[in-house]
């Protein structure tokens, strides 16, 4: 009679225990599922009063230029810092300002990099920050249900300062699954001309108008590290 090889036995046993830890990730004690169940709040009410700071781990900044008409070519930036005053429960009363290092551009093109950033356009050398101060908002109607509006500051790049308007989605707030903090999430785009700061350099093969990207998370410090911090 036939019998199977001896090694059979502790492959079963194996492939038998594989399944068992799948299936118990699937319970809901397993922290993937709480992640995935985490859900936020955009009722403006609902979030606290108080300092925010832009999570360093949760924002993208993308500026994307026309290229001689192929395309759009797009430009991100890697490391920025952001500070949000929440001081009563609607947007409207909100201010928000964020500092980007100019140097962290990254084109994904080191040459061109170099180019972008030396004296013929950014010359971060000289003016290593772009800044942004927002001055007043103004809501527009609910997008997916989010509350939503335009929001206008002063933009600083290349040592010149102009007002811009960005269309912000507020996305929502929940305490963070992970760190129990207090934390917002913002989408915001917009669109500049880099000729108004001075920054005309090879138009029209590279076009005027830039547009920009935003996704931010915002965090409360615990009660301690803000005391800590004054």
């Amino acid at each position: 009679m036939h019998r199977p090889p001896a090694a059979a036995a502790p492959d079963a046993r194996r492939r038998t225990l594989c399944a068992a830890l799948a299936m118990a990730c699937l319970l809901p004690g397993c922290m993937p599922l709480r992640v995935v169940t985490h859900s936020v709040s955009p009722v403006e009410a609902s979030v606290p009063a108080g300092h925010y700071t832009l999570d360093a781990h949760h924002w993208s900044i993308v500026f994307d230029v026309d290229h001689l008409h192929y395309s759009r070519f797009v430009m991100r930036f890697d490391r920025a810092s952001g500070q949000l005053d929440w001081p009563a429960n609607a947007l409207e009363s909100a201010r928000v300002e964020a500092v980007i290092d100019a140097a962290s551009l990254d084109t994904n093109v080191p040459l061109l990099d170099r180019m972008v950033k030396g004296p013929q356009m950014l010359d971060v050398e000289h003016h290593a920050q772009i800044r942004f101060a927002s001055t007043h908002f103004d809501r527009i109607a609910d997008v997916d249900g989010k509350p939503a509006g335009k929001l206008t500051g002063d933009l600083t790049i290349h040592g010149v300062t102009q007002p811009v308007t960005l269309d912000v989605v507020f996305n929502g707030y929940a305490p963070d699954p992970l760190t129990k903090q207090p934390t917002l999430g913002f989408a915001a785009t917009g669109r500049f001309s880099r000729a108004k700061f001075g920054l005309a350099t090879w138009y029209p093969a590279v076009g005027d108008e830039i547009d920009v990207r935003i996704q931010a998370e915002f965090e409360q410090a615990p009660p301690d590290a803000a005391a800590a911090a004054q």
